[in-house]
């Protein structure tokens, strides 16, 4: 192998031109650099929607038949995967085990940094198996580089196990993994500022997608009644609250009738603005919600207007 041949062709691995100087730029100019390359991300993500739409409807698909959206990363990557998994039952009301998140390294690698974990791909196979993937699940890989060999392992894994799968990178991935899976989403957000810091631009690209394909997918699901997160879990003060503001809005009571009737729904926010607004009693507020994929709009019409 020759030096040239060394240099690594990997988007996220190419240095910026932008940044030549950073390392003698004042904080301001630091501040300044980073903004100007964070801006280009959002043009990044919106260049891949279609791709992007295609996940959101594929995990929706699956969700709605009872499988699981499973992310998998290494790193950044991974934790992010994580993150965005642990937000959906706090924020949608859903099952904690219909979006879970894979890492390499295990838990341990979410506060400390697992860096060699990501090129074990027995550990991925393991994982894959140990998680039970099978061909009712949508396995979304996420590799900024593109050639991170624990999720390349996963998703072959998972594709062997019939899944559907996805792959969110920053940089152009290996033709043998582009082949296996269902859905390629290369979003070009060009070198870090810093080079192969790709919790930089690429992280933030990554988490602007695994936002949309979750909270799309939820949506379809029915865990939103206009822009309101109607399923949500009131497992603390503030969302109690919350959930009392949406009744209030949108069946236009009081608090204290918000509250007893949310009570009376078992504590579901969504069931409540059924039973409020059809004068049913939770039984048939449930199969109403039931008989209609979830959907509040489909029972009780349109929400009200956004209050200005």
């Amino acid at each position: 192998m020759t030096d040239k041949d060394f240099i690594d062709s990997r988007q996220t691995e190419r240095r910026s031109p932008v940044s030549a100087s950073i390392d003698v730029s004042s904080s301001e100019e630091i501040v300044d650099l980073m903004h100007g390359q964070d801006k280009l991300v959002a043009g990044a993500v919106y260049q891949r929607r279609a791709e992007v739409s295609r996940a959101i409807d594929l995990a929706l698909d699956v969700l709605k038949n009872g499988g699981r959206l499973i992310y998998v990363g290494a790193g950044t990557s991974g934790r992010l995967g994580v993150l965005d998994a642990s937000e959906c039952p706090p924020t949608f009301g859903s099952d904690p085990e219909q979006v879970i998140g894979i890492i390499a390294g295990g838990v341990a690698a979410l506060t400390r940094s697992q860096e060699g974990s990501e090129d074990d791909r027995d550990a991925a196979v393991e994982a894959v198996e140990a998680n039970g993937v099978n061909d009712a699940d949508f396995v979304v890989g996420i590799a900024a580089s593109g050639t991170t060999p624990f999720v390349h392992a996963a998703l072959q894994r998972a594709n062997e196990a019939g899944s559907r799968t996805a792959l969110i990178t920053c940089s152009e991935p290996p033709s043998d993994l582009t082949e296996i899976v269902d859905q390629v989403i290369r979003v070009d957000v060009g070198p870090e500022v810093l080079t192969g810091s790709t919790r930089l631009k690429a992280g933030t690209a990554t988490k602007m997608v695994l936002n949309m394909i979750s909270t799309g997918a939820m949506i379809g699901l029915g865990k939103a009644y206009g822009n309101l997160m109607v399923d949500l879990l009131a497992t603390s003060e503030k969302l109690v609250n919350r959930g009392e503001r949406i009744v209030m809005e949108v069946c236009g009571v009081g608090r204290s009738q918000a509250r007893q009737v949310i009570d009376s729904a078992g504590g579901s926010v969504k069931v409540a603005i059924v039973m409020q607004s059809r004068d049913v009693v939770r039984e048939e507020a449930e199969r109403l919600l039931e008989d209609n994929g979830g959907l509040v709009r489909r029972v009780i019409g349109d929400p009200p207007p956004v209050p200005r």
